[in-house]
């Protein structure tokens, strides 16, 4: 299994909206706490290739595809300019995404977007990379935690009509 990492370009919109909505789905569909018209009412709105399209051109926002035989098998998102109360330094970014396809899930995919996405984020001069991740998904936390993640705050984020509870994270770059 030969895996690599590049930049993506906007012709991956269609292939990233696909591996954010089924990524999303099959992590959170199955949670009791998350009705499906709300879980619906989000992937349905956040990962068309429409909406992923204005993220790539968003002169803010970077994303890395991970391959495996030249199909895309995850995606880390990245933001510059963002940051909420509670993240400290002088230049954080954010890490808005970090999604493979589970059947990829325990096979380097995310460690390796991981790195890459700090990697970036010490070249391009932040001092702090941040995340927001669900107060339920300890699965998720655990991973952050062994790349010296460190709760810092909360924040609400929107799942349709539910406003759940994310836990802010960050470290140190």
């Amino acid at each position: 299994m030969s895996l690599t990492i590049r930049r993506a370009t906007i012709e991956d919109a269609e292939i990233i909206a696909q591996i954010a909505w089924q990524s999303f789905y099959d992590a959170f569909a199955d949670h009791p706490k998350n009705a499906p018209e709300d879980l619906k009412s989000y992937m349905d709105e956040a990962f068309t290739a429409k909406a992923i399209l204005a993220e790539l051109t968003d002169k803010d926002s970077i994303f890395f595809v991970a391959e495996i035989e030249n199909k895309i098998v995850g995606y880390a998102k990245l933001k510059q300019n963002s940051c909420e109360e509670g993240i400290s330094g002088e230049n954080p970014i954010e890490l808005c995404r970090l999604y493979s396809l589970s059947e990829f899930i325990g096979k380097g995919i995310g460690k390796t977007l991981m790195l890459k996405s700090l990697e970036f984020a010490k070249e391009s001069g932040h001092d702090v990379i941040w995340l927001g991740v669900w107060e339920y998904n300890h699965r998720a936390q655990e991973f952050y935690k062994k790349f010296g993640f460190e709760k810092c705050g909360e924040h609400i984020f929107q799942l349709g009509s539910d406003p759940q509870t994310d836990w802010l994270m960050e470290r140190k770059v």
